[in-house]
C-alpha cells in the first residue's frame, strides 16, 4: 500500500488541482492509482467539473470521489477560508474499491464484509441520521467514517464527485475491502462531576439524575469547579451518554457526546440532543483546546502501537481549527506528527461520522479518521 497527499491554495482550480495532485503522486512513483479523493473549498464550486477533469488527467485513477466543503486539509496544513484544494491518492494492491452515488432516498449499497466505508454527505438532500440507524441495524460494527460536506452552507451549493459524474445532492459512498484500516474518533472533551444514572426521562428530556432534578445536579457540579474550569463549562456543557453499560469503568471513548440544548429550572429538566432512557449513565463534559489536543494524540497513539501508518483520511469539525485552538493547522499537524506520516487529506465538516463502540454516530466538534496501516511515507 502506498498513499500520497497534496494541498494547494492557488487561485485557479485547474492550477490548484495540478499542484496538489503532483504533490500527492510523488509518493506513489509509477504505481497504479487505485483511488483518489478530491476536496475543494467553496471558492472552487463553479469549477468542479474542470477540477475533476484535471485530476483525472494528472493521476489517471481507477476510482475518484470528492466534494465541496467549507474548508480542506492536506498533509500538515489546513485551509479554513479562501481557495483550497486537497488531493489524496492511494495504490491499494489486492483491494476492492467501489465508489457510488446515494440518492435522496438514502438507499444503501451492500456493505457486508467491508473493511471501510467512507461517506461524504450533502446535509440538505440526504437523510444521514436515518441511514446511520439502518447501518447500525444491518451492519453492526461496520468501520464507517466521513462527514457532512456543507458546501457554501446552503442548499444547491454542493457538488459531489463520483468518477466522471457530478451530483448536486445525495451522498458519496466509498467502500473498501482487502485493506488494513482503523477508524478513530476524537471527541475532545473533559469530564467533570460524578457519573449519574438517569432515573426519570422521556424522549430527549432528562428530568432526574440519581433521583435529583437534572438541572439542580448540573448547577451543583458546575459550582464545584475551580473558576477557570467554570468558565469553560459556561461556554457550553455536553451530556456524555455511556454507550456500553456493561463496562466496569468508563473512560475516553466510552461516552457519546451530545449538547444540552435546553434547560428548565422550574421542572428541573434538561433537554439533550439525543434520545435517552432510564438506567443510562450520564456524565457532564466541557470542551477546551487542551482536552481536544490530548484526546486526539491519545487516540492516534493507540493506532501507532498497532503498526505503522501509510496515510489517513481526516474529517474535522468546522468548530475546531482556529476557532478552538487559536492557531492554524492543529489537527493536520497533530495527526501527521503522531502517525509519523503526512499522507493525509480531508475537510472541515458540519458534522462528523464515526463509530463509538459497535455503532456509528453523527458527531459534532470531533475529528474522525480512517488510518491506513502499511508502509510509512515521509
Amino acid at each position: 500500500m502506498r498513499i500520497g497527499a497534496g494541498i494547494s491554495t492557488a487561485l485557479s482550480a485547474h492550477d490548484a488541482v495540478v499542484e496538489a495532485a503532483r504533490e500527492a503522486a510523488s509518493a506513489l512513483g509509477e504505481r497504479k492509482r487505485d483511488l483518489a479523493f478530491l476536496f475543494l473549498s467553496p471558492a472552487h464550486r463553479g469549477r468542479v467539473a474542470e477540477a475533476a477533469l484535471s485530476l483525472r488527467e494528472e493521476l489517471s485513477p481507477r476510482h475518484v470521489a470528492g466534494c465541496v466543503a467549507q474548508g480542506v486539509l492536506g498533509r500538515r496544513r489546513e485551509v479554513e477560508t479562501g481557495p483550497g484544494v486537497a488531493v489524496w491518492v492511494a495504490s491499494l494492491p489486492g483491494a476492492s474499491v467501489q465508489v457510488s452515488h446515494l440518492g435522496g432516498a438514502g438507499e444503501l449499497p451492500d456493505l457486508e464484509g467491508a473493511a471501510l466505508c467512507v461517506l461524504l454527505v450533502d446535509p440538505f438532500s440526504f437523510p444521514v441520521s436515518a441511514v446511520l440507524d439502518e447501518v447500525n441495524e444491518r451492519y453492526p460494527g461496520l468501520p464507517l467514517v466521513g462527514g457532512i460536506a456543507a458546501g457554501a452552507g446552503r442548499p444547491g451549493t454542493q457538488a459531489l464527485i463520483v468518477g466522471e459524474d457530478l451530483y448536486e445532492g445525495g451522498a458519496v459512498a466509498v467502500i473498501l475491502s482487502g485493506v488494513d484500516v482503523a477508524t478513530v474518533v476524537s471527541q475532545g472533551c473533559a469530564p467533570f462531576g460524578r457519573e449519574a444514572v438517569i432515573t426519570r426521562a422521556e424522549e430527549n428530556i432528562v428530568y432526574e439524575l440519581a433521583l435529583q432534578p437534572a438541572f439542580e445536579r448540573l448547577r451543583d457540579e458546575i459550582a464545584k469547579l475551580p473558576p477557570e474550569k467554570r468558565r469553560l463549562a459556561a461556554a457550553g456543557v455536553l451530556a456524555g451518554l455511556v454507550i456500553d453499560e456493561n463496562k466496569a469503568e468508563y473512560g475516553r471513548g466510552d461516552f457519546l457526546m451530545r449538547g444540552i440544548i435546553g434547560a428548565d429550572e422550574a421542572s428541573g429538566a434538561l433537554a439533550v440532543g439525543e434520545r435517552v432512557r432510564v438506567g443510562q449513565t450520564l456524565r457532564f463534559h466541557y470542551r477546551d483546546a487542551a482536552s481536544a489536543d490530548e484526546d486526539l494524540r491519545q487516540a492516534l497513539r493507540r493506532e501507532v502501537e498497532e503498526g505503522s501508518a501509510a496515510g489517513a483520511l481526516v474529517f474535522t469539525c468546522n468548530g475546531r481549527g482556529t476557532h478552538m485552538f487559536g492557531e492554524p493547522d492543529h489537527d493536520a499537524r497533530v495527526v501527521a506528527e503522531t502517525l509519523g506520516c503526512d499522507a493525509l487529506a480531508g475537510f472541515f465538516c458540519g458534522g462528523e461520522i464515526g463509530p463509538v463502540g459497535d455503532r456509528v454516530f453523527l458527531h459534532g466538534f470531533t475529528a474522525t479518521l480512517a488510518v491506513f496501516r502499511g508502509q510509512v511515507l515521509h
